[in-house]
């Protein structure tokens, strides 16, 4: 009898021990939707100004569509003066740039990061014509220049 129990046992602990077939679970997993807050480009004035380089952009219209206008005078070029539109899509104001330089009317589409209270300006390779940029993912910003958020003169 001691023998029947003693193996009535063990058959029971190795049916215990046996790995148990997995079954499946249902894991619910809540993700957090992080959604982009979307870039604020407040109206006004945005500068650069230093001993020889001035950059003024006016931020006018701050709709579907962002517009203003947009002159450049920089040390030893020619001075642009000229109009912006376009939108901001990442973080990054993408427009065109209609402007006058030496009694002549031409258009290139500009860019700059938005980054707070300061826009820096986007630089790459251009189309064959100089006028669109053809990667506008492989922009750099440069810093050496930013415009800061300021009153409109």
């Amino acid at each position: 009898m001691k023998k029947l129990i003693l193996l009535t046992l063990l058959a029971v602990t190795m049916t215990n021990c046996k790995e148990k077939p997995q079954t499946e679970e249902t894991t619910i997993t809540t993700e957090k939707t992080v959604e982009a807050t979307p870039v604020q480009l407040d109206l006004g004035c945005y500068a650069f100004n230093d001993s020889k380089n001035s950059v003024m952009l006016k931020i006018t219209e701050n709709t579907s569509q962002i517009k203003g206008t947009l002159n450049y005078l920089l040390f030893e070029k020619d001075s642009n003066t000229g109009t912006i539109s376009g939108s901001i899509k990442d973080g990054i104001l993408l427009a065109n740039y209609t402007f006058k330089s030496e009694g002549m009317e031409s258009t290139r589409q500009v860019a700059f990061k938005v980054e707070e209270n300061k826009l820096m300006e986007g630089y790459g390779d251009m189309n064959a014509d100089g006028t669109t940029f053809k990667d506008v993912s492989m922009l750099k910003f440069d810093s050496k220049m930013p415009l800061s958020k300021t009153d409109c003169k």
